[in-house]
């Protein structure tokens, strides 16, 4: 399990990431974190477009699947339920239960799934200690909470390193090749 806070791969956000794309690469499962990943802590329920895209990453024989900490006790459930995805909440990213939790229950090996997310200190540390391909993607929103700003703010040089070491928004063969 490598200890990085650096991602594997950037991307503006989740609509990056094709079924084209991914089957290409051998992915087979998503994870994603919810809140401000794939949609702002303010929304409720799943927009137009994730529903969109959702489908076709199904329609593709590619699963998407939430790792989440969120702590408010619906807000996982209700979302992933209206999006007819499946969940782990209470993930305690970064560490690696929640993924192997997901792995486990999809039965797809780490090599043939990717985690996306919007911050460093959780999504990608944790995908890279389960040995899972990480994919940070920008955050839909800065949000009021001056906490969030400044996490953000921490994290920026790690971004710049993985800007200047990656290709922005390309996704490899997890093996590396």
């Amino acid at each position: 399990m490598a200890f990085s806070l650096i991602p594997c791969h950037l991307a503006q956000s989740i609509y990056w990431l094709t079924p084209a794309r991914l089957k290409e690469h051998g992915i087979r499962l998503v994870l994603a974190d919810l809140d401000n990943t794939l949609a702002s802590y303010e929304e409720a329920l799943p927009s137009p477009s994730l529903r969109a895209w959702k489908e076709e990453l199904e329609q593709n024989g590619i699963t998407l699947f939430v790792v989440s900490n969120s702590r408010k006790s619906r807000r996982c459930p209700d979302f992933c339920e209206a999006l007819g995805i499946p969940y782990v909440r209470h993930a305690g990213k970064p560490g690696t239960k929640g993924f192997e939790k997901a792995l486990a229950q999809t039965g797809i090996p780490a090599e043939q799934a990717i985690m996306v997310g919007d911050q460093i200190f959780t999504d990608t540390l944790g995908g890279n200690r389960a040995g899972i391909t990480t994919v940070l993607v920008k955050p839909i929103t800065w949000g009021k909470n001056p906490g969030r700003r400044l996490r953000y703010a921490i994290e920026t040089p790690f971004r710049w390193v993985a800007l200047r070491s990656k290709t922005t928004g390309t996704v490899v063969d997890p093996k590396g090749q």
